[in-house]
Parts: C-alpha cells; sequence; structure tokens
C-alpha cells in the first residue's frame, strides 16, 4: 500500500488524527495563606480563557523546571516545584496546525510574586478558591487537576493539624 493511502486512511481514524504529538508541561501554582488555599490562573494571549501557565519542554531541562519557567514567564511567580504531576489533559498547541499535546501539570508552591513579568501586558492572572477555578476552567480534566490538587492539599492541612495537637 502507497504511502499516499496509508496518510489517507490514517487521517480518517479520528483516534489518529488527535493523537497527542508533542509533550508539553505546565504548573498549577498555589499559596497557602492560614488555612486557606488559593491557586492561581492566568488567561490565554488568543482567547482570553483562564488556563494553567503552561508550555514546551526547554532543551537540557526538565519537565517541571520548563513549567516553573512558564509560572516566570506567563504568571510572573516562583516557587517550589514539585517533580511528579499532579495530572495532564490533552490540549492544541498554538501553531498553524493546531498540533495534539498532552500538558504534564506540576504542582508549584508560589513563595515569590512579581509586580512585573515578561507577559504582564499580554495576561490576567488571577488568585482563586477551588470553587471560582471550576467556575473560570472550560475544560474538565483541568478542573479535575485543581480539584485533585485541592484535596491533597487539604488532606496535608489536616494532617498537620491533627499533629500539632497531639
Amino acid at each position: 500500500m502507497g504511502t499516499a493511502i496509508k496518510d489517507f486512511l490514517k487521517s480518517l481514524n479520528p483516534l489518529r488524527a488527535h493523537a497527542p504529538r508533542e509533550t508539553q508541561s505546565g504548573v498549577l501554582p498555589y499559596r497557602i495563606v492560614g488555612s486557606r488555599l488559593t491557586y492561581l490562573l492566568i488567561t490565554s494571549r488568543r482567547s482570553a480563557r483562564w488556563m494553567f501557565p503552561k508550555g514546551g519542554l526547554v532543551t537540557g531541562a526538565t519537565a517541571w523546571d520548563s513549567a516553573a519557567q512558564e509560572a516566570l514567564e506567563e504568571a510572573g511567580v516562583e516557587g517550589t516545584v514539585e517533580t511528579s504531576p499532579i495530572g495532564s489533559y490533552h490540549g492544541a498547541k498554538n501553531d498553524e496546525n493546531q498540533t495534539p499535546v498532552i500538558v504534564d501539570i506540576y504542582p508549584l508552591k508560589v513563595s515569590v510574586e512579581h509586580d512585573e513579568w515578561r507577559e504582564k501586558r499580554q495576561r490576567q492572572r488571577r488568585w482563586v478558591t477551588i470553587e471560582e477555578a471550576r467556575n473560570l476552567l472550560d475544560d474538565r480534566e483541568k478542573i479535575a487537576i485543581a480539584v485533585a490538587l485541592d484535596a491533597r492539599l487539604r488532606h496535608q492541612l489536616k494532617a498537620a493539624r491533627q499533629a500539632q495537637t497531639r
């Protein structure tokens, strides 16, 4: 069978046509003030939809370090990034072909929030509760990631409070 025919048949298979061809990394920035958890969302440049800071992997850097760099450039925050993702979601790269990607999201505990950052004039950023995040995020996979991190952090806070009372 010729290459053109194989390519045509692949294009008819919706699972093949939309299979991720690239991996990106991003962060879900959070902070804990007392017992209150908040999460940082940013807007995309093109559609102004709420999302997590994310981008392509930097050559020679780990996925989590690449994600932390995106947080600094897109949201103006720095902190401690975990080395294991809390979850992943499917998206599309902002290129001519809208190349399908899978984005691994790493929790980032924010310790520094800059007043000026690289993409400040291109994006908005907003600290939100988990309830607000559920309303602002427009994708079930992203909401599930935020909910998973919130549940884990709440469990850790509860365990820490219980340990203090012993």
